[in-house]
């Protein structure tokens, strides 16, 4: 498959500025600031945490069915426009039920977001399921569960959050029963964390992909276990340098990495928190770090390697 590939892209953090200042009129939901100013992060966040309060509004506002089927079909749109042929939608439905929407229905809402998107593009989606750090292993497992039973629609399992904090290991049953029903599952790590994350996350909770992964360079036996298993690296570069993942574009190690012949993909993290695109990324790679369009064309390969089944 040719055309680009966007593996890491949070629906929360893409929703369009204008769609959460309507929302939130429509909603009865005050905002004390210019929306984009309340959902767009800054270009040094120091820290992920800091990152993450950029997706309490759109958050907010996302709390009924119609709201999450018009971001997730909008995102489909912006996917198109960016030249994305294959996009890969996540979101944790247990944060959308503030209203009473269960994450069934929330599954459901975003599913049909994307298939309407799907049928207006052409673009091929996909849909990621994401337990939390810091909930409970038996939050976890619910979100598994219902992972596997909405196979029809949900290609893959995640679990994000800050791995500095919570450690993956007490959400294992969770990752065993999506392994036992062939549910492929990558996890957030190597981003506020070391090494030691992405040893978890491949040998604990068996992820065939990384979310981020930037700070595997720090190990060299990590690099050749990921390079020999062929674990799909998802770095975002525009956001690892935002959360101090990383400190410049410059010094970002997908170069180093893609040239050590390691899975390395390019993904977005967040459109509207970030405030990026694929073609940003890729345009801020060329600048910073001398990208041509080989890097390109091998991230693309790589990508369409690691993408999971569609949904």
């Amino acid at each position: 498959m040719t055309g680009r590939h966007d593996l890491h892209c949070h629906l929360d953090g893409s929703v369009r500025p204008d769609t959460i200042a309507e929302l939130a009129r429509e909603q009865g939901i005050a905002v004390d600031r210019p929306v984009a100013e309340l959902v767009t992060a800054p270009a040094d966040c120091g820290s992920l945490t800091r990152y993450l309060t950029y997706f309490d509004l759109p958050l907010r506002v996302l709390q009924t069915p119609e709201a999450l089927r018009r971001a997730a079909r909008e995102l489909v749109e912006d996917w198109s426009a960016d030249g994305v042929v294959h996009g890969e939608a996540r979101f944790a439905p247990q944060q959308h039920g503030r209203l009473g929407m269960t994450p069934d229905e929330a599954v459901s809402a975003v599913a049909a977001g994307l298939a309407e998107g799907r049928a207006a593009t052409g673009v091929r989606t996909a849909l990621l399921l994401c337990c939390l750090r810091h909930q409970s292993p038996e939050e976890s497992l619910a979100v598994a569960d219902l992972a596997v039973r909405r196979r029809d629609v949900v290609s893959g399992l995640d679990l994000a959050g800050d791995e500095r904090v919570y450690p993956g290991t007490p959400h294992r049953p969770a990752f065993d029963l999506a392994h036992r029903a062939g549910l492929p599952c990558t996890v957030h790590a190597g981003e506020a964390a070391g090494a030691e994350s992405v040893w978890e996350a491949i040998d604990v909770l068996g992820a065939r992909r990384i979310g981020h992964g930037v700070r595997c360079a720090e190990d060299g036996a990590l690099l050749e276990r990921l390079r020999r298993d062929r674990i799909t690296l998802e770095t975002c570069p525009i956001s690892n340098v935002q959360t101090g993942a990383v400190p410049s574009l410059v010094a970002h190690p997908a170069t180093r990495l893609l040239a050590a012949g390691l899975a390395v993909t390019v993904g977005t993290d967040a459109r509207t928190t970030s405030a990026t695109s694929l073609t940003r990324e890729f345009a801020a790679l060329r600048e910073a770090a001398g990208w041509t369009g080989e890097q390109e064309r091998l991230v693309q390969e790589h990508a369409a390697a690691g993408a999971f089944a569609f949904g």
